[in-house]
């Protein structure tokens, strides 16, 4: 259950649910198959597993989930033909055209006969609620889907006051400045990636950059030039890599070889080895979210 991808949230100090009130209130909201009109159905599954009925996965005051998405993959295309087909026979066997609200009725027809033959596709997104530090942590880069996962805590939970970070030192601005002067925190080391745009220009000229130092004089042209550090790759204390966003949204998290070694070991059965292994990705991510809430100034919002 190590991440690949990082997008957080933070919230205040208690009052707070405890780890056994959130799966109780989760079990209400365990996802079920999409019925034959809906495009989708959302909710929580097992992180041990399709057979398993646990909804959750704990360490200390963590408690992690997965969250499901169930979706009918009826392609736009697929859509679009057959209603282009049937148009085109009435077009030729009654010598008229077909107007805008017959062809709204003809879509309707269409998709009340096609939704429920369509495939049901499954994609998971696991997390995490740090209960005692103020994290909600989700396994993406795509700020909707974390916005759905909190969107569906809240439902489940009643109410859940995480909001996105709020950092009081620019994202953008340091890492512009670890770039342009190589002066960067100690035990923070730059990658092999950024990511450089020209935010007063119109066009937004941009530059990305892979598998290249960055200790170089021609990132450090374009910086010169105008153009500010929107991403960069970075290793956090030798224990994990990773390519930071201005947003401290984070891609491409790697544990680093010094974490892994940790991570080899006999476990007695399945379900011991995911326990370790969640166990590991809370330590890891929790220094390294204490790290970015230092460098970046974020502050857990106030508890009204």
């Amino acid at each position: 259950m190590f991440p690949r991808n990082l997008t957080a949230f933070r919230f205040g100090t208690p009052p707070r649910p405890h780890v056994r009130d959130i799966l109780e209130a989760l079990a209400d909201y365990r996802v079920r198959e999409p019925g034959p009109m809906e495009f989708a159905a959302t909710g929580f599954v097992s992180p041990y597993g399709r057979t398993d009925d646990r909804l959750g996965i704990c360490h200390e005051n963590v408690l992690g989930f997965v969250y499901q998405v169930r979706a009918r993959d009826l392609k736009a295309s697929a859509l679009n033909e057959e209603i282009a087909k049937r148009v085109e026979k009435i077009s030729q066997e009654e010598g008229r055209k077909v107007g805008g609200r017959e062809r709204r009725s003809i879509r309707d027809d269409v998709l009340n006969e096609l939704l429920p033959r369509a495939m049901v596709t499954v994609s998971n997104t696991a997390g995490w609620i740090d209960l005692d530090n103020g994290w909600l942590v989700v396994d993406t880069r795509t700020r909707q889907r974390a916005e759905d996962v909190l969107t569906e805590l809240r439902s489940a939970l009643g109410s859940f006051p995480a909001v996105r970070l709020a950092p009081e030192e620019s994202p953008r601005r340091l890492m512009t400045h670890w770039l342009s002067t190589l002066e960067l925190p100690q035990g923070i080391t730059l990658g092999d990636e950024a990511e450089l745009r020209d935010p007063a220009t119109a066009t937004g000229a941009l530059v990305r950059v892979r598998r290249q130092n960055l200790d170089t004089d021609e990132i450090r042209e374009h910086l010169r030039g105008g153009k500010q550090c929107f991403a960069v790759g970075v290793t956090v204390d030798d224990r994990l890599s990773l390519v930071l966003s201005e947003d401290l949204s984070m891609r491409s998290v790697r544990a680093t070889d010094v974490v892994l070694d940790q991570a080899i070991t006999e476990h007695e059965s399945v379900d011991a080895e995911i326990d370790s292994r969640f166990a590991l990705a809370v330590l890891e991510v929790r220094a390294l979210f204490d790290r970015l809430a230092v460098l970046f100034r974020i502050p857990r919002p106030e508890v009204v």
